[in-house]
C-alpha cells in the first residue's frame, strides 16, 4: 500500500511548536504542557461514539464474549497494556480483554515496526484466540491506515464480530470500516509525526474510558469500589481491607475475619448490609443479578419486606 501523508492530520506540521529546538528546558514543557490541554476536549467530542462502543462491549462481554484490542506499535502496546489492568483490578479472566499487537509480544519492549505492513499477521492473531461473533474487535490506529489493524478488522468482520475502532484520522480507511468509529481529532503532534504523544495519550484514555465503563456495566463495581479486585499481593490485600471498611464502617480486624470468613469484597459487604450470613444463599443473589451487588443487595432487602 503506498502511504500518502498528505492529508493525514497527525502528520501534519504543528504551527505552535516549530520552535521547540530553540526552547529552554522549561519552554518546551510549556509547549508539550500546553499540546496534551487539547486532548481532553477532543475525546469529549467523542463520548457518544464511545458510549455506543461501551454498551455494545458490555451486551457482548456479558454473553460470553470478549473484548479485543487490536493495534501496531504504540498502538497496540496501548491495547494491551489496558487489557493486562483488567484481570487485576475487575477479577475477569485475562481472556476477557485482550491486546493483540503486530509483532506478538516481543514487540512490546522493542519495537518491530515492519510487521505493522502485514494485514495476514492479524488475521494470523485473530485465528490464533479463535474470535468469533460473539467478540468485539477495536482496532486501534491514529492514521487509520495500518495494514496489521485494517487486515484485522477486515478478518475479523468475516468471522461476524462487532468492530470498532479508536483512530485520529478523520475519513480514514478504517473508520469506513468499522461498525462503531471512535474518532478523536487531536490535531498535528508536538514532534511532527510522532503520535505516541497526543494521540497515544488520547488511545489511553478511551481505552481506560471503555474497559472501566463496560466493568462498572458488568457489575465490577459498587459506588466507585473495584469490588472485584483480586488480592494478589499485599498492597491489593490492603486495598481490599480498605473498601471493606470503607463501605461497613467495620474496623480492619472486624474486616479481615469477615474476609477470611466470606473469600471475597462482594460476599462481605453484601453479608454486612442484609445480614445475610449463609455464603450459599449470597452466591444464589449475586448470581440471580449477574453479579451485580447494588442490585442483589436491593434484591434481598426487598425479599426480607415482603
Amino acid at each position: 500500500m503506498n502511504v500518502n501523508l498528505t492529508n493525514i492530520s497527525t502528520e501534519q506540521r504543528n504551527p505552535n511548536t516549530v520552535d521547540i529546538d530553540c526552547l529552554s528546558t522549561l519552554d518546551i514543557l510549556k509547549k508539550i504542557n500546553h499540546e496534551d490541554k487539547q486532548v481532553a476536549p477532543s475525546i469529549e467530542k467523542a463520548l457518544p461514539e464511545i458510549a455506543k462502543v461501551v454498551d455494545r462491549a458490555a451486551e457482548r462481554l456479558a454473553a460470553g464474549g470478549r473484548l479485543i484490542y487490536l493495534g501496531a506499535g504504540t498502538s497496540g502496546r496501548i491495547g494491551v497494556l489496558d487489557s493486562v489492568e483488567c484481570p487485576p483490578t475487575f477479577g475477569v479472566s485475562p481472556e476477557t480483554v485482550i491486546g493483540l499487537m503486530a509483532g506478538g509480544m516481543n514487540a512490546f519492549q522493542k519495537a518491530l515496526e515492519g510487521a505493522e505492513d502485514s494485514r495476514e499477521l492479524a488475521e494470523k492473531d485473530l485465528k490464533e484466540i479463535n474470535v468469533s461473533g460473539k467478540d468485539i474487535v477495536i482496532g486501534i490506529a491514529s492514521s487509520g491506515r495500518t495494514p496489521y489493524v485494517l487486515g484485522g478488522i477486515a478478518y475479523a468482520k468475516e468471522q461476524g464480530a462487532l468492530t470498532a475502532c479508536i483512530t485520529s484520522s478523520a475519513n480514514s480507511p478504517l473508520e469506513k470500516m468499522v461498525d462503531l468509529p471512535i474518532v478523536c481529532l487531536t490535531g498535528p503532534e508536538v514532534i511532527t509525526g510522532s503520535t505516541r504523544m497526543k494521540s497515544g495519550t488520547a488511545q489511553k484514555m478511551i481505552c481506560n474510558m471503555i474497559s472501566t465503563s463496560t466493568m462498572i456495566k458488568l457489575g465490577k463495581v459498587y459506588s466507585n469500589f473495584m469490588v472485584d479486585v483480586m488480592a494478589t499481593n499485599e498492597k491489593l490485600v490492603a486495598r481490599s481491607l480498605k473498601i471493606i471498611t470503607d463501605i461497613t464502617g467495620l474496623s480492619s480486624g472486624e474486616a479481615e475475619t469477615m474476609l477470611k470468613k466470606h473469600k471475597t469484597i462482594k460476599k462481605v459487604v453484601f453479608a454486612y448490609l442484609t445480614g445475610i450470613e449463609q455464603d450459599e444463599i449470597i452466591e444464589q443473589y449475586l448470581t440471580k443479578n449477574q453479579g451485580h451487588l447494588r442490585k442483589s443487595v436491593e434484591d434481598a432487602k426487598c425479599n426480607m419486606l415482603k
